[in-house]
C-alpha cells in the first residue's frame, strides 16, 4: 500500500521562513531549505524566483558561499501593509471571535486569524489578548447548532447534493419528513438557517437548524438556480422570515426611546422622519408582518403601529389579552 500523502507547507508560509532566515543572515541554500521545508529543489528555487522577481526582495546567490542572502538589510516581508486602523480592526475581529466558540465556524475562523495575524508579525509585535481588554461582545441568545447537522448541510450546499431530514416547526408537534435541495446556510438573528426548496411543497423553504435532525443524502444532485441570492432571498425580511406581501409599516416611537432606535440600522428599506415633539418616525417595506410584529412589542408602549391597519390591531389584540394576563 503507498503511504501516507506529504503535504507541502503553503507558498507563503515557505517564503516567510526563507525570508526569515535570510534576514537572520543564515546559510540558506537549497540543500538545507529542501530539507526543512520537505520540498522539491525546483520548487525552492522557484519560491525564491518569486521573492526576487515579483516581491522586489533582494536576494542573490553568492557563489563564495554557496548560499543565498539579503544584499542589504530588509525590514519587513510585503505581504500586508496595514496602517493603525487596519491593526485596531483586526484586534477587534480577534476578540469578536470569541463569540462564536463552540459554534462550527470558530476553528475555521482561527486559522484564517493567524494566518492574517501570522503576516504581520515581521512588521508589528502585539498580543491580542492584551492590547485589547477595552473591547468586548455579547450577543443574548446564541443558537444551538448540532456539529454534525451544520457539517452534513454544508458539504450538501456546496456539492448541490439533495437531501432529507426531519423537521419540528415552533410550537408544533410530532417532527416531519422532509426532502430538500439546500441552496443556503445562513446566520441571522444568532441562529443557523437553512434555504431550500423543499421538493414535498415545491417552494423555497427556511429552516432553523436546532428544529432539524436526521439529515441524510439522497444520494441525488441538482443544480442551484442561478438567479437564487440570499441577498435577494431576505431582501424583503426584518430578520429571517420574508413573504410575497409588499407591507408599508409605520412605526412611531416616543422621543424616550428615538434615539435608541435612531443608532441602528434596522433594515436595509427604513426610511426616518423626525417629529417636532422629539418621537422617531420609522417606514419600512416588508414582506411579511410576524417579524416585525414581535420586534414592535420589545418597544412595548414607546412604540405605535400607525399602518397598516391589520399589524395595528393585530398589536391592539395582544395588548388586551396582556392586560389581561397581568390585571390584578
Amino acid at each position: 500500500m503507498p503511504g501516507p500523502v506529504q503535504l507541502s507547507r503553503p507558498p507563503l508560509e515557505r517564503m516567510l521562513r526563507i525570508h526569515d532566515a535570510l534576514r537572520r543572515g543564515s546559510l540558506v541554500n537549497c540543500t538545507r531549505l529542501v530539507r526543512e521545508l520537505e520540498v522539491s529543489r525546483k520548487t525552492i528555487v522557484r519560491d525564491i524566483a518569486f521573492m526576487r522577481d515579483r516581491l522586489d526582495l533582494p536576494v542573490e546567490f553568492d557563489p563564495r558561499v554557496n548560499a543565498y542572502r539579503y544584499t542589504h538589510h530588509v525590514e519587513a516581508f510585503p505581504t500586508v501593509n496595514v496602517t493603525e486602523g487596519e491593526l485596531l480592526a483586526l484586534l477587534v475581529a480577534q476578540r469578536a471571535l470569541e463569540q462564536y466558540r463552540g459554534t462550527p465556524f470558530h476553528r475555521q475562523l482561527s486559522i484564517a486569524f493567524e494566518k492574517l495575524s501570522g503576516s504581520l508579525r515581521d512588521r508589528v509585535a502585539f498580543s491580542p489578548g492584551d492590547e485589547i481588554q477595552t473591547v468586548s461582545f455579547k450577543n443574548i441568545g446564541l443558537g444551538k447548532t448540532d456539529l454534525a447537522a451544520f457539517n452534513a448541510l454544508s458539504a450538501a450546499v456546496l456539492e448541490q447534493r439533495e437531501v432529507t431530514f426531519d423537521y419540528r416547526k415552533p410550537g408544533g408537534g410530532a417532527a416531519s419528513a422532509r426532502r430538500v435541495q439546500p441552496y443556503h446556510l445562513a446566520n441571522r438573528q444568532n441562529l443557523w438557517y437553512l434555504v431550500g426548496f423543499d421538493l414535498g411543497r415545491s417552494a423555497l423553504r427556511t429552516f432553523a437548524l436546532p428544529r432539524l435532525s436526521g439529515v441524510k443524502r439522497t444520494g441525488a444532485t441538482f443544480t442551484r438556480p442561478e438567479d437564487f441570492s440570499p441577498e435577494k432571498f431576505f431582501a424583503n425580511a426584518l430578520g429571517v422570515l420574508g413573504g410575497t406581501g409588499d407591507w408599508r409599516v409605520v412605526i412611531r416611537f416616543s422621543p424616550a426611546v428615538a434615539e435608541r432606535v435612531r443608532e441602528r440600522e434596522w433594515h436595509e428599506s427604513q426610511t426616518l422622519r423626525e417629529l417636532p415633539d422629539g418621537a422617531l418616525e420609522v417606514t419600512l417595506r416588508l414582506g411579511a408582518l410576524e417579524e416585525v410584529r414581535q420586534w414592535i412589542l420589545g418597544w412595548g408602549a414607546d412604540a405605535e403601529v400607525m399602518a397598516p391597519a391589520e399589524l395595528r390591531e393585530s398589536l391592539g389584540e395582544t395588548a388586551r389579552r396582556l392586560a389581561q394576563v397581568y390585571r390584578g
